[in-house]
């Protein structure tokens, strides 16, 4: 083998050096990675140095709350091979991937319960039966043979081991439906009034508003792990409330008339910011007067504001309402306008037609829809239906409607698209299944969170005792205008208490022998929509045993002292907190 001789500089042409010289320095260099930080103030730059600092939207690392850096550490979308892998094995999620499981609506809820739970996501409340027949026949094969309504308009399933949960998540996309995003720092379940499309009260069908925006929040991904849940709901205007005053953004449907601002009459939305009742907060007007299509992109918008801006350093100040408590409302529209190609339209919220009262307990019972045909909202206590019944109810909405079923923030179901003469035989089929389509005044407005039994958060069982109650009460009490009892397990409010006529949040209750049991605190008055009130504490850490014969005796003095055919919320209104306890007597609990 003959000597290499390698040529010297002097070689090669000047041309050849230049282009050497580059290509020995790309060779040299090809490993590293052009360097790009991040100043504490949000600025961007490319030299390292003491200023610099790694963040999260402004919030360096060594600030964020644990959620935060779960989410930094691996985003939560990004965990459905970790799913797998448990499956594999058997074993339930641990440490900061049980955070990231809820990107996929999937909540281990020990020590509740060694299983978990799967929330889906069911734009505007609206599925069909044969995904209403999926959903059950998921928790037959997988779950604990039972659906759960939710408050927002949605369904669970209970019960579910590792190996199964895979398979859930397929399932559910071959039914048309999702579970993303349903649960962690993300957008909830899109909510809008579940008659909407044959209210012959409303002023415009929002099915389509929310369902888009349901299908936008799904296409991109930088609007997962918000600083903290987000909640959006459209009321169409008509008779059945979807509590809109309840969440992050309610649109609001109203109607303009001639005027002399330049605003052209028709329908519009009001924009409301910042309900959040589990905090005592209903939301409120903004000023901002929008057309149906311009509530999306504001929507964007004002969502990835929040992202941008909000609180990343502590989960009890992570809602929109501190970040606007902090700036105001014209500031956060400010910082939201900068996201918009179009002016935010302020107009006056008093030139805007008054909303028609919504109709209590209109989700249920047989209504006329605007087409001729009818309506029937079906009772489903406290949320709770068995595969078999769920298997019903679709056959119902198959046989005598076009399919449809609607689901409300009241945890019932709504069959539409009924014509008159099938009426008696819808009502005969919901009865044979066990359910029942016209409420007593109690059950209809009994609403529960899924209690200790299911979540790790709550401190009775409150489906269990919401049963109960109502079943005491109707035994005892005849009433003949509808009240609400509202049952939630912890502060985190599922059930809104706060809205309730009667609202009941669990505590653990110390007895004078040392024992401690299941109790709650009560308030009173709750309201929303055109009744809109934060009901006030009346009775602290009551035994739940002592409740029945309590509000027994509550809604037999509202029935005697009632002041012309008053609804409790007036009559609870009427009363000093004092005024109600002596109303019952002082040997009643203070």
């Amino acid at each position: 083998m003959s000597n290499l001789t390698l040529p010297s500089s002097a070689d090669f042409s000047e041309d050849q050096k230049a282009y050497l010289t580059g290509f020995f320095s790309g060779v040299m260099n090809r490993d590293k990675v052009p360097f790009l930080g991040q100043l504490a103030d949000g600025r961007f730059t490319h030299e390292q140095g003491a200023g610099v600092t790694e963040n999260v939207h402004g919030t360096p690392l060594e600030d964020l709350c644990r959620e935060e850096r779960v989410k930094h550490e691996k985003h939560g979308l990004d965990s459905y091979d970790t799913i797998l892998a448990n499956a594999d094995s058997g074993e339930f999620p641990k440490d900061g991937d049980i955070f990231r499981y809820k990107f996929h609506g999937l909540f281990y809820v020990t020590p509740a319960e060694e299983s978990i739970m799967l929330r889906c996501r069911v734009a505007g409340g609206a599925l069909d039966g044969r995904q209403f027949r999926a959903l059950a026949n998921i928790t037959r094969d997988l779950g604990n043979g039972f659906l759960d309504m939710t408050t927002r308009a949605n369904v669970q399933v209970r019960g579910i081991l590792p190996a199964g949960a895979p398979e859930v998540l397929m399932r559910l996309s071959e039914a048309g439906l999702t579970s993303q995003g349903a649960g962690a720092d993300n957008i909830r379940n899109i909510t809008a009034s579940p008659t909407t499309g044959f209210d012959p009260g409303e002023l415009i069908d929002v099915l389509p508003y929310a369902r888009s925006l349901h299908h936008y929040i799904l296409k991109n991904r930088d609007l997962y792990g918000l600083p903290r849940k987000f909640n959006v709901a459209y009321d169409s205007g008509g008779a059945v409330s979807v509590c809109a005053d309840t969440n992050d953004i309610g649109f609001q449907a109203v109607r303009v008339g001639a005027n002399d601002l330049g605003v052209e009459p028709g329908v519009y939305f009001r924009m409301q910011l910042c309900g959040i009742t589990g905090h005592k907060q209903f939301a409120s007007d903004s000023g901002v007067l929008l057309t149906p299509a311009e509530t999306l992109p504001v929507a964007a918008a004002l969502i990835r504001m929040f992202i941008e801006n909000g609180d990343r350093t502590n989960r009890n100040k992570a809602r929109l309402k501190y970040l606007v408590d902090d700036w105001g409302i014209p500031k956060s529209l400010e910082e939201t306008q900068k996201k918009l190609a179009f002016t935010l339209r302020k107009f006056p919220l008093e030139l805007c037609e008054v909303p028609t009262p919504k109709v209590k307990h209109g989700h249920l019972g047989i209504h006329p829809q605007a087409d001729g045909r009818f309506y029937i909202g079906i009772l489903m206590p406290v949320g709770r239906i068995t595969v078999e019944q769920a298997h019903a109810l679709a056959d119902i909405a198959e046989k005598y409607g076009n399919g449809d079923l609607r689901l409300t923030v009241w945890q019932n179901a709504i069959i539409p698209n009924l014509r008159e003469e099938d009426l008696e035989a819808v009502k005969a089929a919901i009865l044979a299944c066990g359910l029942a389509w016209s409420a007593t005044s109690v059950s209809g407005g009994l609403v529960a969170c899924t209690g200790n039994k299911g979540c790790k958060y709550a401190s009775a069982d409150t489906k269990g005792h919401a049963l109960k109650l109502g079943s005491y009460l109707e035994q005892t009490v005849s009433l003949d205008q509808p009240v609400n009892i509202h049952l939630t397990g912890c502060p985190h409010s599922c059930a809104q208490h706060y809205i309730g006529d009667i609202g009941m949040i669990a505590v653990k209750v110390k007895t004078a022998n040392g024992d401690t049991v299941e109790g709650y605190n009560i308030v009173l008055g709750g309201g929303t929509d055109d009744t809109r009130r934060i009901a006030r504490e009346i009775w602290k850490s009551l035994p739940y045993e002592e409740i029945p014969p309590l509000l027994e005796s509550l809604l037999k003095v509202y029935l005697a002292t009632r002041q012309d055919n008053e609804t409790f919320n007036t009559f609870a209104n009427r009363h000093s907190v004092e005024d109600l306890k002596a109303l019952l007597g002082t040997a009643l609990p203070s």
